[in-house]
């Protein structure tokens, strides 16, 4: 699927567990990828995480691009399967979704809402998707921020084993509500 925004065009493709993992080693151990929790994973760790995600199939992994060039890491699973087990009641149509930017020396105004809204369009293209559910650390402000302006709505706070973490949903009218309303320049 491509995406064009106002800073470019967006592409996403299946993340080649092996080719990718020295490009995501970098991106998942940098300093601002804190909250990804991979801070310290030598090449060989990363391998094996997305091998794993590969052989699942209620987890898969993308590679998105920015003008050809990567820029970004997305995940879906079924919340059913993997994650949310036991920590909330999965709907029909539910899809967890996680993303990570890659780090960068030269930041673009707006390009990590462009990089969300890309990947909700990505999981919202698949009819059966009815709502995006999330479960970030309840400390990461950042992301709170940018999941409210797509149209993400904070539920509760659930204990993961390795988080506390803000459970939030997204639903594709909430989300194409959002998003043509920002497309036409109203505020949201």
């Amino acid at each position: 699927m491509s995406t064009t925004s106002t800073v470019g065009t967006f592409t996403i493709r299946p993340l080649d567990p092996l080719q990718d993992a020295e490009l995501l080693h970098g991106w998942v151990t940098h300093p601002k990828a804190a909250f990804w929790m991979m801070q310290d994973a030598r090449l060989q760790d990363v391998e094996r995480e997305y091998m794993g995600i590969a052989a699942s199939e209620h987890h898969h992994a993308y590679l998105g691009f920015h003008d050809e060039e990567p820029a970004f890491l997305m995940e879906k699973y079924d919340p059913r399967y993997i994650e949310l087990v036991g920590l909330y009641e999965p709907e029909p149509g539910d899809v967890g979704m996680h993303f990570l930017v890659a780090p960068t020396d030269r930041p673009v105004h707006g390009f990590t809402r462009a990089v969300i809204t890309a990947v909700m369009e990505e999981l919202f293209a698949d009819p059966r998707t009815r709502r995006v559910v999330v479960e970030p650390d309840v400390t990461n402000k950042a992301v709170h921020a940018l999941n409210e302006a797509v149209g993400f709505v904070p539920v509760r706070e659930i204990d993961k084993p390795e988080k506390r973490a803000l459970l939030s949903f997204c639903t594709r009218e909430r989300f194409f509500n959002r998003h043509s309303l920002a497309a036409r320049g109203v505020a949201v």
